[in-house]
């Protein structure tokens, strides 16, 4: 767990120095080439230097151990991270997105001033930085089965798509159209909305005990039937707590078997999910007695 916790923040230090670089040449690029999609691509670049901070404080309140006061531990402080974050990059995403329609809505584009190539090579250099550490975020999450770092992973894919947007307006903008740079703010700003709503979906789900899906659910039916003694499952209850899952089971033994010998069946279906699927953090047996 602690290797889990280090890899965590090892890729949130490595976002953090990587994005603080990235917007920060974006900047200078939209700045000194007079592109308004640059500079609003360089904001959305330092709100994820933000997220990032999120992140960690999140996964470090989330993996408090139990207490009196939260006897089921913290795992859900995550949830919330991940909604902050989602609020975080929503508000961005809306003010860059405001910019642009002002723009739009101002006319007089002739006076608007054509974007130079520095800003045309940021963006390239910024789509390929940020889908790198999409992936490099992305896999690390998997590992550590962080939600709140998945959302982070997603937040550098929002970030890259926004570049692919303001890509294509300030190629636009230099063939001819100028308005095409502030419309590439406004299809910033909807990427960047599409990606807030996934990751507080994502938190919702974790926060109100959502299911696990019906494959897993299966997985683990599959692995309590295997156990000697199980004669048939009467019913499985899954919630998603956090990054965790709490499990309730309920299966069928030889009714004239001893307390004794239940118990030990039982014992042997809570080691045996645990065991298969580290993410579930309890599992909750239940015995019925079967006469067949």
């Amino acid at each position: 767990m602690k290797k889990k916790h280090n890899l965590a923040y090892k890729v949130s230090a490595v976002s953090i120095a990587v994005n603080l670089i990235l917007s920060l040449l974006k900047l200078l690029a939209g700045i000194f080439a007079s592109s308004g999609a640059m500079i609003s691509d360089a904001v959305h670049s330092a709100s994820d230097v933000f997220s990032t901070v999120i992140v960690i404080v999140g996964i470090a309140m989330s993996r408090k151990k139990s207490d009196a006061d939260h006897q089921y531990g913290h795992e859900r402080m995550e949830c919330m991270a991940s909604l902050l974050l989602a609020v975080v990059l929503a508000l961005t995403g809306l003010g860059i997105g405001m910019e642009g329609i002002r723009k739009i809505a101002g006319g007089n584009y002739g006076d608007l001033v054509v974007p130079g190539a520095l800003a045309l090579a940021a963006a390239v250099v910024s789509i390929l930085v940020k889908e790198w550490m999409y992936w490099f975020t992305r896999a690390a999450a998997k590992k550590t089965g962080s939600g709140a770092l998945m959302a982070d992973a997603w937040h550098h894919r929002s970030d890259a798509l926004s570049s692919v947007g303001a890509f294509i307006g300030i190629l636009g903008a230099r063939m001819g159209y100028p308005v095409l740079d502030a419309v590439a703010s406004v299809v910033i700003c909807l990427f960047i909305e599409k990606a807030a709503f996934d990751i507080c979906r994502d938190a919702m789900d974790k926060m109100v005990d959502k299911s696990c899906p019906d494959e897993l659910v299966d997985q683990m039916k599959e692995v309590v039937r295997k156990e000697e003694g199980v004669i048939g499952i009467d019913d499985m209850k899954t919630r998603l707590f956090g990054d965790k899952i709490y499990v309730d089971v309920e299966f069928s033994a030889d009714g004239r078997k001893s307390l004794e010998e239940s118990h030990d069946i039982a014992e042997r279906v809570h080691a045996a999910i645990e065991r298969e699927f580290p993410a579930v953090k309890h599992c909750m047996v239940h015995v019925n007695p079967y006469h067949g």
